[in-house]
């Protein structure tokens, strides 16, 4: 993206902390230079290893924290608390009749559930801590009756004697007219003036009163937690002599300032899965490549996302440790599947691998920290796919405990040699994934043959050759720096906003001035935004887009809207979303009459642009070899080379089997591959040529 040609001066730092390790980002941006480094993450604390992970990339980069321009930062602190059930005490107030809201919930279930045997989680506010208030709002946003401000008070008070100090305001049909809520939220605030008060008409405004309410609350659910964390964000970072704005990823793939995040924390919750998506999308780019399947394997998780036209694919009816949440977000799928997942028989003679991860303590058995059972990082050592080191030498494997664990735990209770059960474990992972794969694509309407496959995370390039065979993609792209791609991806984000109102519309029946008033309202929010974040005129973008459905159908589709609100502009609306429905489902209906629902405007502040460093050419393949090593093939034992990465030279050509190794990761090129050095550092897997 263009930042209306300016050009960012000085250093900037992006920080992504995970389940294992925070990853590094530090790019000069006058040269394009990258360092990136890896810190161990501190769980107890997150903020403590953002601050190392900052030290150690102002050190590697011999940065000094004043010649700082921005700092950027991927969390999983929302995530973490939702998936572990660990977020606020909350209260909700709704309308009355409406306290099992979240007990009703949807009657679906998750995808891989027995119908039969299935029961909901718990929900993370029991009915007890809900209470109802008089008053009614309908559908067209009048009032049908009166606010009783009096049970308001009453509930303020019930609720500060509960000794709950988060509050979540979810109305019916405020997304028409946010009044009552808005008047709750000012009553609550004087009842209890220390409470932190999420409301739905500001977090939300759409339709769907279960998602509106389960975001709303999940947004109050981690406020505490995150606006604490916020703090020691920007503690840490003054620490280090940064004066410079931070900034958080969203789950929509664009930044937000401190501020922002403090308000609306939920919009963190899929911050560093997104960057990595931005991150792959931009690399992407910079080879030429711009419809994309990444996969981000890490040690517990892969995370898999649809990239086309080099824009990450968003959707507004994803899930977060299973509770649904309407705010945009890239669509990415997340399966227990990584470098950590554990190996096991099951009591029917199966081999299954994860969800269950081995974590950054004690982690997989070569790591020599007191894991006993086998993972899939183990399997990969045990087979040579890995040299006997990581880290860049700096972290030794122990390659005989690898090997043992499987032996012990897999390969003898099935009656497999050691090679065949760690090639085993591989298969299984890999297949878990593919299925996950091609839901992201094929179920959306993509050929996987269209795109070119993004493995990253520091297991992905060890799987990207398989997982390309598998899932049936003709070129593999590996990302310089593979282990660290959610780290830049942060570096080369915008900041972004999103403005949403539900506007239904019956088929047929369109009331022109309504649409337009309410994509006037919508615009002038986003203005405002832009204007609070001191963009530039010139480094401004809105994106305007409704979302559609056919008449009785349960579901709608997002497509953008472009030019006035006029005949022609509706026209080309529907046609567009004719068109989006024919691709993913295969057919279109367009003699059935349609109905605009939401109206969404994006608000874009474009940050000053980056580029890469480029790789000096040259070079023969032979003078980047550091050793050698022999791998386990299913078709029996080879010595393959093994590769420095960094030594490499731009379109030198690179004939697998060969292990490719550098500091974040470990390219596995396969026999019948090839990769080529591009440009900026990216390798370009494909198949030899017959």
């Amino acid at each position: 993206m263009n930042a209306g040609g300016r050009q960012v001066t000085g250093t900037l730092i992006g920080v992504d902390t995970g389940g294992t390790f925070t990853d590094v980002a530090l790019l000069d941006a006058a040269d394009g230079r990258l360092w990136v480094t890896k810190t161990a993450s501190t769980p107890d604390d997150p903020s403590r290893g953002f601050g190392q992970g900052i030290a150690d990339g102002l050190a590697a980069g011999g940065s000094a924290g004043s010649a700082v321009a921005r700092v950027l930062h991927g969390t999983t602190v929302a995530t973490n608390l939702i998936l572990e059930r660990k977020g606020a005490l909350v209260a909700i107030l709704v309308t009355r009749g409406f306290r099992h809201i979240l007990e009703i919930g949807r009657h679906d279930i998750p995808r891989k559930s027995n119908l039969f045997t299935w029961v909901k989680p718990p929900r993370p506010v029991p009915p007890q801590h809900i209470w109802e208030v008089g008053g009614r709002i309908d559908a067209a946003g009048a009032e049908v009756e009166e606010l009783d401000e009096d049970g308001v008070r009453a509930a303020a008070r019930e609720i500060a004697a509960e000794g709950i100090a988060t509050v979540a305001v979810v109305l019916l049909h405020s997304y028409a007219n946010p009044a009552h809520e808005k008047r709750v939220a000012a009553i609550v605030a004087a009842e209890l003036p220390d409470a932190q008060v999420s409301v739905s008409s500001e977090v939300l405004p759409v339709f769907r009163e279960y998602e509106r309410c389960v975001t709303t609350l999940l947004n109050a659910y981690v406020m505490p937690a995150v606006s604490t964390y916020v703090e020691r964000l920007e503690q840490r970072t003054a620490a280090c002599g940064i004066a410079a704005p931070l900034l958080l990823m969203k789950s929509s793939g664009g930044v937000t300032s401190t501020m922002n995040a403090r308000r609306r924390p939920v919009e963190t919750a899929l911050s560093g899965p997104a960057a990595g998506a931005v991150g792959a999308a931009f690399i992407g780019a910079s080879a030429g490549f711009r419809d994309l399947l990444t996969n981000d394997i890490g040690g517990t998780s892969a995370d898999i996302a649809l990239i086309q036209g080099g824009i990450p694919r968003l959707t507004t009816t994803g899930a977060i440790g299973g509770w649904r949440v309407g705010l945009p977000m890239v669509d990415i799928m997340t399966i227990g599947a990584g470098g950590g997942s554990i190996a096991r028989v099951t009591s029917a003679g199966t081999l299954a691998v994860g969800p269950e991860s081995a974590g950054a303590m004690p982690g997989p058995v070569c790591y020599g920290r007191g894991g006993t059972r086998p993972t899939v990082t183990d399997a990969h050592v045990a087979l040579g796919h890995l040299p006997p080191y990581l880290l860049g030498g700096a972290f030794r494997l122990d390659v005989e405990a690898a090997r043992q664990s499987i032996l012990d735990h897999v390969a003898r209770p099935l009656g497999l040699d050691l090679e065949a059960a760690a090639r085993g474990i591989l298969e299984v992972l890999d297949n878990n994934m593919v299925g996950a794969m091609r839901v992201v694509s094929v179920e959306r309407g993509v050929d996987p043959g269209d795109l070119v496959f993004v493995p990253f995370g520091g297991a992905g390039p060890l799987h990207g050759g398989s997982l390309a065979r598998l899932v049936g993609c003709h070129t593999t792209l590996v990302p310089p720096s593979p282990g660290v791609l959610s780290a830049l991806g942060l570096l080369v984000s915008n900041l972004r906003a999103e403005f949403a109102r539900t506007c239904m519309q019956r088929a047929g029946h369109y009331d022109m001035a309504r649409l337009g008033a309410t994509l006037d309202e919508l615009t002038a929010d986003a203005v405002e935004w832009l204007d609070g974040e001191a963009v530039p005129e010139g480094s401004r973008v809105l994106l305007r887009q409704a979302s559609l459905r056919y008449k009785d159908q349960g579901f709608e589709l997002d497509v953008p809207w472009g030019g006035g609100v006029d005949d022609a502009a509706l026209d080309a609306l529907l046609e567009a979303f004719h068109q989006a429905h024919e691709r993913i489902y295969s057919f279109a209906l367009r003699g059935m009459p349609v109905e605009i629902v939401t109206l969404r405007v994006d608000a874009i502040g474009m940050l000053p642009t980056v580029k890469l460093h480029e790789v000096p050419p040259g070079g023969r393949p032979s003078e980047a070899i550091v050793g050698r090593q022999p791998i386990h093939f299913a078709q029996g034992r080879e010595e393959v080379p093994v590769y420095d990465r960094t030594k490499l030279g731009a379109g030198v050509l690179v004939d697998g089997p060969a292990v490719i190794a550098q500091l974040d990761s470990t390219t596995l090129l396969l026999p019948g591959q090839v990769a080529e050095v591009h440009r900026h550092g990216s390798l370009i897997v494909r198949e030899k040529a017959a």
